[in-house]
């Protein structure tokens, strides 16, 4: 598709000083600190206004705690469900309202310089690889995709149009996770050999069957369109407007909820790319036969164990996961009522010389035991801080030149491919042993997962090729994946 330009979308990006690669217009020169004229404002399109998607449209827009006068102008919001989405039509009542992204994109094209996305896991790749290829700057909630080869074809995408991206895991615009980097590429704690990351997720129903019960489709919520690009099922609350990320079909469970901010500050620091090899165990303690399921629905709870080689002059690192209440050893330097990370989770980095604990998002690191904080000198940054760690403002900063974006698409689609990743594993506990229940076949849950080999350039599992099912997935007429 072609990438159409105006005038004043090419404005933006030529008038003035260059930084970043784009010419802008100093802000002092428009009006003041902080001031931006009503024909240079960006004009934002979000789809999924509901949900996460009205904190993000507000952020973008410039205002604080959704309230203010915007610096950026809200033109579209768009939401399957107009109920969900009441509270940003109500926030911006001059933007156009869509339920069709498609319609959105192709009637307001010329209208639309950025476009943020977030909707369900399953949409983030159909709605933002529509966007990037008509030269829209794109945000996209974590994770970047619903399965391996979707993130890919989004980082290809976002190179081959140009566009100013970011993913929604908002700790990769904070400091502390600068601080983290600097301190392990200072050495602090000598070489990384194994990292634990772990949530408190899921706080959703998992481990479940396919409901059977009919339920009238609630009148605000266009189901077709909910569905998209995903197989048709009956419509269900379970699903929508929450539980969605308890199923395969639509969401990508609790590592796909959470490990791209958590693991976010270990793959910067520790240089991490593409895993050798992976393997899921999901605790017996913990698994519900009369839930056991075929391919639906992810297990209560699971630890993945990641293993990366050599990058450089930094050795092999073992990352794991941990969820569902699983947890990793607990450090012999931590008081007794000394909490491991916070409610969210955390992460614990263990090096040759000492340790370094965050917790989700990359907040407050600190070295254990933490006393040695008392006399601990800083390294000198050496990271440029994103101003005011607003990470939908930094986006927008990005778009205008004034910032390197933190979590691009060249950063952000291998963070999302390690993540999805895993879930290969975690799905492949479904996969190894079919048996047969009064004349039902299904695929027996096994608990302990195969150790999968990962050939991360070609995106296939070399050792399993039964779990390569899960790389990429079918679509539904109409929404399907279109660089």
């Amino acid at each position: 598709m072609k990438i159409k330009h105006t005038s004043r979308r090419d404005f933006i990006k030529k008038a003035g000083a260059t930084v970043g690669g784009f010419m802008i217009v100093p802000r002092f020169v428009l009006g003041g600190a902080g001031y931006i004229a009503p024909s240079d404002q960006i004009r934002i399109a979000t789809v999924g206004a509901g949900g996460k998607g009205y904190s993000d449209t507000w952020r973008a827009a410039g205002l604080k705690e959704a309230k203010g006068t915007p610096t950026e102008r809200i033109v579209a919001l768009c939401d399957v469900d107009f109920k969900s989405a009441e509270r940003s039509f109500n926030l911006f009542p001059d933007a156009k309202r869509y339920k069709d992204y498609r319609k959105m994109l192709a009637e307001m094209d010329d209208e639309i310089d950025a476009v943020i996305v977030s909707t369900p896991d399953h949409m983030h790749a159909s709605v933002g690889m529509d966007a990037i290829s008509r030269g829209k700057h794109v945000y996209i909630q974590k994770p970047l995709a619903h399965d391996v080869y979707e993130a890919r074809m989004l980082t290809e995408a976002a190179q081959k149009y140009n566009v100013t991206t970011q993913m929604g895991n908002q700790g990769s615009s904070s400091d502390d996770i600068r601080r983290i980097c600097e301190w392990i590429d200072a050495g602090i704690i000598g070489e990384i050999t194994q990292v634990h990351a772990w949530t408190n997720r899921p706080v959703w129903e998992q481990a479940m069957y396919r409901p059977t019960e009919e339920v009238a489709i609630p009148d605000d919520l266009d189901w077709n369109l909910w569905l998209g690009n995903a197989p048709e099922r009956p419509y269900h609350p379970t699903y929508h407007p929450f539980g969605w990320r308890g199923w395969w079909d639509f969401g990508t469970g609790a590592l796909g909820d959470m490990a791209c901010h958590i693991i976010d500050p270990a793959v910067r620091a520790l240089k991490l790319n593409y895993p050798t090899h992976v393997q899921a165990f999901a605790p017996f303690k913990v698994r519900n036969w009369n839930r056991v399921n075929s391919f639906e629905s992810p297990p209560l709870a699971t630890i993945v164990h990641y293993d990366f080689g050599a990058r450089g002059e930094m050795g092999p690192v073992r990352l794991s996961w941990y969820d569902g209440g699983m947890m990793p050893p607990r450090p012999a330097e931590l008081a007794d009522n000394e909490p491991m990370g916070n409610w969210d989770g955390g992460v614990i980095f263990e090096g040759t010389e000492g340790k370094i604990m965050c917790d989700c998002y990359a907040a407050n690191p600190r070295l254990l035991p933490s006393s040695k904080m008392n006399n601990f000198q800083e390294p000198k940054p050496s990271l440029t801080r994103v101003k005011e760690e607003n990470h939908q403002q930094n986006w927008i900063a990005a778009i205008r030149g004034e910032e390197e974006a933190s979590s691009t698409f060249d950063y952000a689609g291998p963070l999302s491919e390690i993540v999805l990743m895993g879930n290969l594993a975690i799905r492949s506990l479904y996969a190894q042993e079919e048996r047969e229940d009064n004349g039902n076949k299904y695929m027996a849950y096994t608990g302990t997962g195969i150790r999968l080999a990962w050939d991360g350039e070609n995106m296939k599992i070399t050792n399993y090729d039964q779990a390569n099912q899960f790389v990429k997935r079918d679509y539904r007429s109409g929404f399907e994946l279109k660089m």
